[in-house]
């Protein structure tokens, strides 16, 4: 059996790649350019919500107290009236780009572990660079990209947002089978 120790390579430049690759995808290139549009009448939404000094965090719209509160007409008067959203509300000011991208790649990191993890308990010491794609792939596919459905079938994402997330992971898992087929422990 390989050691995880002996994975450490694989683990580190398959992040790196990642990272890099990601940072292009998402910043030189238009594949994400128009992923989230601008609100109509961003100026007076913004105007409206600035007094209510909403905390950062997750917000359904409307939200029901109860299951009760669900079937209620009053609920249901709010529902069809609209606006039905989910809000995601962020602090104030620019995007701690440099907390986010670090966040990003220790999150990469994590998804290699995990990948090495399980393929160093299937594929053995000089195994097949075919069986460690297939095992590491799978596993950072599943990593970087599975639980992104979740956001379109309950929380309405819109298909194209996840269709294209699920892509850059298919990238992102092929990359770091690639790279720890390369290296894998002979």
């Amino acid at each position: 059996m390989v050691s995880l120790g002996a994975l450490w390579l694989p683990v580190l430049v398959s992040s790196v790649v990642v990272f890099i690759v990601s940072s292009i995808i998402h910043m030189a290139s238009p594949w994400h350019k128009g992923d989230y549009p601008r609100i109509p009448k961003e100026d007076e939404v913004m105007a409206a919500l600035r007094p209510l000094n909403i905390p950062p965090g997750g917000y359904m719209v409307p939200r029901p107290a109860s299951q009760q509160d669900m079937r209620s007409p009053a609920f249901l008067e709010k529902m069809n009236a609209g606006p039905v959203l989910m809000l995601q509300v962020m602090p104030n000011g620019m995007m701690p780009m440099t907390k986010n991208l670090v966040n990003w790649f220790i999150y990469i990191v994590v998804v290699g572990l995990f990948a090495a993890i399980i393929t160093k308990r299937t594929a053995g010491f000089g195994a097949n660079y075919r069986i460690v794609f297939q095992l590491i792939g799978a596993t950072a596919f599943i990593g970087y990209s599975l639980a992104l459905w979740q956001m379109s079938i309950w929380y309405r994402r819109g298909w194209m947002l996840t269709i294209k997330a699920t892509i850059d992971g298919l990238i992102y898992a092929s990359l770091t089978a690639g790279i720890f087929g390369w290296l894998w422990p002979r």
